[in-house]
């Protein structure tokens, strides 16, 4: 069985993160690696649910604090039905958005208390984090219009935190960047800016260490 690796995807609106671990996912299977793509939330039939009423826009959206409990809801039935097992299956676990996106969101952006985050954070995970986090940077106005044009073509739109004022992105952004330079060794930053097959280069590039056959 080959070795696990889990990595985690970040960033704010429309900076491209679930193209890029699409086309991740890809390359990793060319070399033979058994892949788990997910998400949070929405990664287990029970976060689907939970994220309707995260993402969705509503009369009736969630309170910070009750924000808050969703998301660590999800991440621990998350954690415990898919990305455990995958691991445990010696699978390459992909992951859009996880636990730093939390801090990131309602620590930064709702200015939330962070060690309550934190606490919630380390009962969800269970002490699972993981082994290298991509954050995808880009001006967050861009990336706001982008994923607006996107979800204006669906059917339901997951608008919910697009809405939210430029101020707020700033604070997500700036969370980000403070969370980088918290995990050092964790993070690589990656510039967002660029063609779908530049930025590929790009998160390649920060990976490529993990996967000594391919690099």
């Amino acid at each position: 069985m080959k070795t696990p690796i889990f990595i985690t995807f970040e960033g704010g609106e429309g900076t491209g993160k679930t193209t890029q671990l699409g086309l991740l996912q890809k390359r990793l299977e060319k070399l033979g690696r058994e892949v788990t793509l997910t998400r949070e939330p929405g990664g287990t039939p029970l976060g689907v649910e939970i994220r309707r009423h995260l993402v969705a826009n509503s009369n009736d959206p969630p309170v910070p604090t009750a924000e808050l409990f969703l998301y660590a809801a999800d991440r621990a039935q998350h954690v415990e039905g898919v990305i455990k097992p995958a691991l445990a299956a010696g699978h390459v676990v992909l992951c859009d958005r996880y636990a730093d996106a939390t801090v990131a969101y309602q620590g930064f952006g709702r200015g939330l208390d962070r060690s309550l985050i934190n606490e919630l954070n380390k009962i969800a995970t269970g002490g699972l984090w993981p082994k290298r986090t991509l954050l995808i940077e880009l001006d967050h106005s861009e990336g706001v219009r982008r994923s607006l044009a996107r979800e204006a073509a669906l059917d339901e739109a997951e608008s919910r935190f697009e809405e939210e004022e430029a101020a707020f992105h700033k604070r997500v952004a700036e969370g980000y960047r403070a969370l980088m330079k918290e995990n050092r060794d964790r993070f690589r930053l990656i510039d967002g800016d660029g063609t779908v097959e530049e930025v590929e280069v790009r998160v390649w590039e920060a990976l490529k260490d993990l996967f000594g056959e391919a690099s």
